[in-house]
């Protein structure tokens, strides 16, 4: 462990030799002649955009995707060259700093693309167009729409529409209706637009593992470029393994044997039922691992023992079936031996979807990134001390 880089045994392994692995085999899949759009957004899902940005692009994603304006401009300062689509609102008073840092926006209303042009000045600023075929979240949604686009975009040539795209509602549910719908709607509402001239998108990774053409000409790829399955109604319909590339991990800090009715934790909810060693673990809500974990395993000594209690802001005390020393290892996700936690395991427990698990893990639990087995960087933002190999 890089101890030069964080002084807390708490830390998250990255790993982008997964990241490339995962984007290698939907790029086969999808045909080398659609574009892999790689979506980094909310940090890559907590796993490090820069990171993973980096990695998706050396494994032959074109561009890459994010939520905001800031997290573009963020990755633009930081060296990233390669296209950059915001997938989410950006106020369109902003339009000229987007054009400064090179960054595509999404156009999502007529009164967008209107204000949008009423601030431009002699800024030129490209954009995808945001179609909504049901999802009723942003977009053009009537043909009276797409023709007020186009008049717009006549009108302003500053405006410079390179793509357009949809975005499924269910499209990892096992009942594809709706998703068909959608489909439909999206190719009718899209066929006035020059569509040779545009990159072209509605797979997010769920439409894309399951689709076996109709990509058009590219395919958003998010949650499974981290080896996690949509949902596991289509876990049959992958076409490749998924390898994931989070895995979370800390040590023991202190251990002690405790007696026959001692309790453990604020509440006092645990109580021992006999002499039990307890073994403390640097790790708490504040981190991410939140209190409603309580009772859930960790891996140590390639065994599972029980979290013992509530979680705490910076801490949490787990069963143990002996005395371990000090620095022991201890894995909250990923495996030790034959024994593993998988993110859909914690998504489980939380009661909520495995995209939400890596985005929890807060900023000051340092990301280790690793490639072929070899530490390659630590970023921790804490210390602003990031160290590269």
């Amino acid at each position: 462990m890089n101890t030069a880089s964080f002084y807390r045994e708490t830390w998250a392994e990255i790993n982008l030799s997964a990241i490339k692995e995962n984007v290698t085999h939907m790029k086969k899949h999808i045909g080398q002649n659609v574009h892999l759009m790689a979506v980094v957004k909310a940090n890559a899902y907590g796993h490090g955009d820069l990171e993973v940005g980096k990695a998706a692009l050396e494994a032959g994603a074109s561009c890459l995707a994010v939520a905001i304006l800031d997290e573009a401009i963020s990755l633009r300062k930081r060296g990233i060259t390669a296209p950059i689509l915001v997938l989410g609102a950006v106020p369109p008073e902003y339009v000229q700093a987007a054009a400064e840092y090179d960054v595509t926006l999404t156009g999502y209303s007529v009164e967008w693309l209107q204000e949008a042009a009423r601030h431009l000045g002699s800024a030129t600023v490209p954009f995808h167009l945001k179609v909504d075929t049901g999802m009723n979240r942003l977009g053009v949604k009537t043909e009276e729409e797409i023709q007020s686009v186009l008049k717009i975009l006549s009108q302003n040539p500053g405006l410079v529409c390179k793509g357009v795209f949809t975005h499924f509602a269910t499209a990892d549910e096992k009942n594809r209706d709706y998703f068909l719908f959608q489909f439909d709607r999206f190719k009718t509402l899209i066929a006035p637009l020059p569509l040779k001239e545009l990159m072209v998108h509605c797979a997010n990774s769920a439409a894309g593992l399951r689709l076996k053409k109709g990509f058009f000409n590219a395919v958003r790829f998010g949650i499974s470029m981290y080896g996690l399955r949509p949902s596991a109604d289509i876990q049959s319909e992958i076409p490749f393994q998924l390898k994931p590339a989070f895995a979370l991990h800390s040590v023991l800090s202190h251990v002690k044997k405790i007696r026959k009715g001692e309790s453990v934790s604020y509440g006092a909810t645990y109580t021992a039922e006999k002499d039990q060693w307890i073994g403390t673990v640097p790790i708490g809500y504040a981190d991410g691992w939140l209190r409603k974990l309580s009772g859930t395993s960790v891996l140590i000594g390639g065994k599972r023992m029980n979290i013992a209690g509530r979680i705490c802001m910076d801490q949490l005390m787990v069963e143990l079936d002996q005395s371990y020393p000090p620095g022991t290892k201890v894995t909250l996700i990923g495996s030790q031996k034959e024994e593993t936690i998988t993110m859909d395991e914690i998504a489980g427990r939380l009661g909520t979807i495995n995209y939400e698990v890596p985005c929890t893990i807060s900023s000051r639990v340092p990301r280790m990134f690793l490639e072929n087995e070899s530490i390659m960087e630590v970023r921790n933002p804490l210390l602003q001390d990031n160290t590269s190999k």
